[in-house]
């Protein structure tokens, strides 16, 4: 078992649970011969989510629940990946980096279900099936993400013809492709040929823009 849409990419994949929201995102047509959108017919949809919930199972040491896709779930899952786009495509350092404060435009979005193990340690685990399973996964993941400090890291490529997501790990957080030697050096080539057609000069290396690790898979 594997991420098998975040592999297409072959982009860092996120730790634990934060690699469903990752996977979720990553479904999303690959540009460049990778593969169409995964989540583009019914059927497709249902396999990667049963794949994906196995191995977001795996992950967090629960049971994989068994899922199907109806109609309404199938467009449910489309809308979801929207919304947590439209998310991460705020920059990192414009989100939130606290989960305190006061509440604003608050929504109403899953429900989880908080059990415990033979530790006394409590887990909160996903709710209903289908989209609504799906739901409360990835909500459930961006909120630990988010108190762990984790949530910043998960970014999406600056390249358009990319916007994979991806697990920053640079040492400063500067990441903004997933791949610096694919997606990097084509925004570097690309501000290159730029420069020479309107004869601007490069201002002290800026056209290199900022800085990412490479992938280490």
């Amino acid at each position: 078992m594997s991420w098998v849409a975040t592999e297409r990419f072959g982009a860092r994949t996120a730790p634990a649970g934060l690699a469903l929201v990752q996977e979720l995102l990553n479904t999303h047509a690959v540009e460049r011969g990778g593969g169409g959108d995964l989540l583009s017919k019914r059927t497709s949809a249902e396999e990667w989510l049963q794949g994906a919930a196995r191995e977001w199972a795996v992950s967090r040491g629960l049971g994989a629940p068994e899922l199907s896709l109806s109609q309404e779930d199938w467009e449910a899952l489309r809308n979801l990946r929207a919304t947590v786009e439209e998310l991460l495509a705020v920059p990192a350092d414009e989100r939130p980096s606290s989960p305190a404060g006061t509440p604003v435009g608050v929504r109403r979005r899953a429900q989880v279900v908080l059990v415990t193990d033979d530790e006394g340690r409590v887990v909160m685990a996903p709710f209903g099936s289908g989209s609504v399973w799906l739901e409360s996964a990835v909500w459930s993941e961006i909120l630990l993400a988010q108190r762990t400090g984790e949530w910043v890291k998960l970014k999406l490529c600056r390249e358009p013809g990319c916007r994979s997501a991806f697990y920053d790990t640079s040492r400063n957080g500067s990441g903004v492709w997933h791949n610096v030697r694919t997606c990097g050096n084509m925004a570097n080539l690309r501000a290159s040929r730029i420069r020479k057609k309107t004869g601007t000069p490069a201002d002290d290396g800026a056209d290199s823009g900022p800085k990412a690790e490479p992938t280490v898979r």
